[in-house]
């Protein structure tokens, strides 16, 4: 989860494709529109589901023209060859 913010920060959607799960990555990596000056993230619980399988809640805070913001997920996570991708989230309030 980690290593996929700070991608996020970089803009190194190249690494945030290649930890996608095949099932679900899409075609490219679309950030979604703008999302200014990453500020950063809290990592609220990390569950494991099985020995490759695992849930992890985060919130990652963000400015858009000096106003914050905030992205609270719940991501699943699968090990696949020993490393873990990203397969889905859904969106906390």
């Amino acid at each position: 989860m980690r290593s996929r913010y700070s991608a996020y920060v970089l803009g190194l959607s190249d690494y945030l494709l290649a930890t996608w799960h095949p099932d679900t990555r899409p075609d490219d990596q679309d950030s979604g529109g703008d999302t200014g000056k990453w500020l950063g993230l809290e990592i609220k619980n990390y569950t494991p589901q099985s020995d490759d399988r695992a849930t992890v809640e985060f919130v990652a805070r963000y400015n858009i023209a000096g106003r914050a913001h905030r992205l609270h997920e719940c991501s699943h996570f699968e090990r696949v060859e020993g490393r873990w991708l990203y397969l889905d989230g859904d969106f906390l309030k």
